[in-house]
């Protein structure tokens, strides 16, 4: 709470994200401030190499911003945890969605102790989310895609990656195509695949 405050948050504030790496780092900001119960948060689409191809102003002035006033209000409906994932393994309502590379959900690239995909996940890798230009595709298109997979809004859905990043890239274009039930694998695979006690798959390589 005092870091996003110390960075000149208020509760009623208009928050911007934005950054240089496909949206990645800052759509986990997003999802980190909807969390924490911020009601007014955006990402800027194409991030900071769109606002310089449109001539828009930069500067290497670092702001400095007045202490703010944020108060957290967690909503535990944005987050999830390795047994809110291991108890919906295999519910109809549910849907756990690997945002992760080819190579990352068929074990070819092991990055933690074990290799593989949560069983029954759906591979979607999240640069699916965006277009050739770095920008969102459309709402329809997303639309389609994610119905392509079975990935509804009348379900819960739960993205994960290796560290949640990459997974809340997904959240957020599923909070943009009004799905009501979406929530982060914070562990991801870092904690799965990290844990002997948890299943795992190998899925066919594609």
């Amino acid at each position: 709470e005092h870091l996003i405050q110390a960075k000149g948050v208020n509760s009623d504030s208009t928050v911007v994200v934005y950054d240089d790496i496909a949206g990645m780092r800052s759509a986990r900001l997003f999802w980190f401030l909807e969390f924490f119960g911020h009601d007014d948060v955006h990402m800027l689409n194409g991030g900071f190499n769109a606002w310089q191809a449109a001539g828009l102003p930069v500067t290497q002035e670092a702001a400095v911003p007045k202490g703010g006033n944020f108060k957290m209000k967690p909503r535990p409906e944005r987050i999830a945890t390795a047994e809110d994932v291991r108890v919906r393994l295999n519910s109809p309502s549910a849907v756990i969605v690997d945002t992760r590379s080819d190579a990352e959900y068929t074990g070819q690239l092991v990055r933690s102790r074990r290799g593989g995909a949560i069983p029954g996940a759906v591979h979607l890798e999240w640069t699916n989310n965006l277009n050739e230009k770095g920008f969102f595709k459309s709402a329809d298109e997303l639309t389609k895609m994610y119905a392509e997979k079975n990935i509804g809004p009348e379900k819960e859905v739960i993205p994960h990656c290796q560290g949640a990043y990459r997974s809340a890239h997904t959240y957020l274009a599923l909070r943009l195509l009004g799905y009501p039930k979406v929530r982060n694998y914070l562990g991801s695979w870092g904690e799965w695949g990290n844990r002997l006690d948890l299943p795992i798959e190998h899925p066919a390589k594609p």
